[in-house]
Order: C-alpha cells, then structure tokens, then sequence
C-alpha cells in the first residue's frame, strides 16, 4: 500500500469517478464560441421582434408577422429560463461568484422580463386595435 492519500469513490462507480467529477477547464476559444452564440442568438431574437417593436405591424400584416413574433417572444422566454436558472441555482457552487455578476444577472433579468411583458402588450394592443376597427370603424392609438 501506498502512503498517498486517496479520495472517497464509490465502489461502483470505478476508480475514475473522482477523476470525472473534476471542473471542466474552458478555453479561451469555447468562452469566445459562448459569446458568438449569445449575440447571435440575441441577434436573431432582435431581428424576429423588430416588426413587432417599432410598430411596422398593422391589423393587416398581423398575419404575416405573427408566426415571426411568436417565435422571438418564445426565443426570449427561454433566455429569461435559462437567466433566472442560472441566478438561483448557479452549477458552480465551489467557484466564488463576484458580487457584480450576481447583480448583472438580476438586473439582465428584470429587463428580460420587461421586454417579455411590453412584447405581450403589444400583441394584445394589436389584438384589440384590430377588434375596434372591425366593430367601431375606428383606430386606438396605443
């Protein structure tokens, strides 16, 4: 027997458990691929909504932009998902967190939320401004 000590594995997890537990080391390039991915995904979610936020959509392209904003507004719930997630359950629990990513995190998801929230107003605004034209003749500025 040697006299190096050893770490706790369970029997039936072989003697590579331990060794698989270990962090996971990020490479310059995978953080700069992380970051592509998010603006892209960003970018995409930007360009779906864009009808939609600066008012390009009337009760007559409704149907033409709808399947378009539905998927950007999906597209931003899921990042709200996966932000909060991240917030309240961080993987890393034996890396120290700095304070001022724990408050980028809470303020990236109160305007998620924000943006989720005026999105769905607009829907609804759009929905109704085509439902009082339909039965008053008229437009709602909104």
């Amino acid at each position: 027997m040697s006299n190096e000590p050893r770490l706790p594995v369970d029997s039936g997890s072989g003697p590579d458990y331990c060794i698989s537990m270990s962090f996971a080391v990020v490479t310059p390039r995978q953080k700069v691929l992380n970051a592509v991915a998010f603006v892209a995904i960003w970018a995409a979610t930007a360009w779906l909504l864009y009808p939609l936020i600066f008012r390009l959509i009337t009760p007559i392209t409704a149907k033409e932009y709808f399947y378009r904003s539905a998927v950007g507004i999906i597209l931003m719930i899921i990042m709200f998902g996966k932000t909060v997630f991240d917030l309240l359950m961080p993987q890393e629990l034996s890396r120290k967190k700095s304070a001022w990513n724990l408050v980028f995190l809470a303020v990236y998801t109160i305007i998620m939320a924000g943006g989720i929230i005026f999105m769905l107003i607009r829907i609804l605004a759009l929905y109704l401004n085509k439902n009082a034209d339909t039965f008053t003749g008229g437009n709602i500025q909104i």
